[in-house]
């Protein structure tokens, strides 16, 4: 099966993954049904009844037939997947710690669980728990230490420059805005998510380009923020309806003209040439034999030696990386970012030596 991009297929999604080429997908964005496990309407004190998830497509026999459809969709989901790739899976009590026992089975590591905070959740009407206020995102690579995409200083930029939390707040439900209805009036998918919550998963684990794939498409809010962010997509849909709804919406969704500066939210850091330490040797920006502190309190040193390795005090001897480890009890360590020189007073770190150089080199 040939892939285009930027369509929905309609389709069980393992057998329309399962037909797909190996490796060929950068992120996967699934949001499968919960099996809420829904026996009773539900009805506010005022008696009228709550518009709760009773379609078919949520509708279990049983937890055994649950886990072997979540099974059957997540190893195809890791076949498809680029080694480079993440998934990212949505649910609630419901569902997601089966769904993340699962996940580690099929050898998925997981990277974090994010908690998604519902400013806005619905009650609980019958007063015999604690109102849910929160949904649960798994998201993992393909396996353990693998290479992944995760745009740290671009979620950053969307926290107030400090590094963005595994707690989600102030995510509401979907908005009324965005809410897609049918000719009726109704609700046109039941568990449509915001638009706010993809932009998170987007922007954060891929860059333009590249390609998400949602297999549980539903009214397409994957494929929404995915055009907007110039991403490439694939949605897979069994339900007509649903497939209906989700291409008007993706076509009146407007896409600015694409711009690298604008839209490369990369690190520029890791775009730019890679300088290795032994290139400060070499230009003569540092010296074999040279002093060099492990933090600005020179608590701790070491000598350069001539083959760009370090010498501590205490005899170790290994890389800038190594050697920082070595004083930091194992833990892992940047050297870039630890030793500092003294230059006329003033400790300056590795990195704005390194910086130095790399200017030198591009200009």
């Amino acid at each position: 099966m040939q892939i285009k991009v930027n369509q929905i297929i309609q389709g069980d999604c393992v057998e329309v993954m399962n037909a797909m080429p190996a490796a060929c997908v950068d992120l996967v964005f699934a949001d499968p049904p919960y099996n809420l496990q829904l026996r009773n309407q539900l009805h506010r004190p005022n008696m009228t009844r709550v518009n709760t998830v009773d379609d078919s497509w949520d509708q279990f026999e049983s937890f055994a037939d649950y886990d072997a459809f979540t099974q059957a969709w997540l190893a195809a989901c890791k076949r498809i997947l680029k080694p480079t790739g993440t998934i990212w899976v949505i649910g609630s009590y419901h569902n997601i710690f089966r769904v993340g026992r699962i996940m580690q089975d099929l050898g998925f590591w997981i990277l974090n669980d994010v908690i998604w905070i519902k400013n806005n959740p619905m009650p609980n009407f019958k007063g015999v728990r604690f109102t849910n206020a929160h949904e649960t995102l798994i998201w993992a690579s393909t396996g353990k230490d693998q290479r992944y995409t995760f745009n740290h200083q671009g979620m950053k930029g969307l926290n107030e420059e400090k590094q963005m939390r595994s707690d989600w707040w102030q995510l509401p439900l979907t908005p009324k805005a965005e809410r897609v209805r049918d000719q009726f009036g109704h609700k046109a998918h039941s568990t449509q998510k915001p638009e706010a919550l993809l932009y998170r998963v987007i922007v954060s684990s891929t860059n333009p380009g590249d390609l998400v794939l949602d297999p549980f498409f539903g009214s397409g809010t994957a494929g929404v923020v995915a055009k907007r962010l110039h991403r490439d997509w694939i949605g897979i849909e069994l339900e007509r309806d649903y497939i209906d709804v989700a291409h008007k919406r993706i076509a009146a969704t407007e896409q600015e003209l694409y711009d690298a500066a604008a839209f490369d939210i990369r690190s520029q850091k890791k775009l730019a040439p890679r300088i290795p330490f032994s290139a400060l040797l070499e230009y003569g920006y540092l010296r074999p034999g040279q002093q060099l502190f492990f933090h600005q309190d020179r608590s701790r040193f070491a000598y350069i030696k001539p083959d760009a390795r370090l010498v501590t005090e205490d005899g170790f001897v290994g890389s800038i990386h190594n050697t920082g480890t070595h004083y930091m009890d194992g833990s892992p360590c940047n050297g870039w970012e630890h030793w500092y020189l003294e230059e006329q007073g003033t400790m300056v770190k590795l990195d704005d030596l390194r910086q130095r150089l790399r200017s030198k080199i591009i200009s």
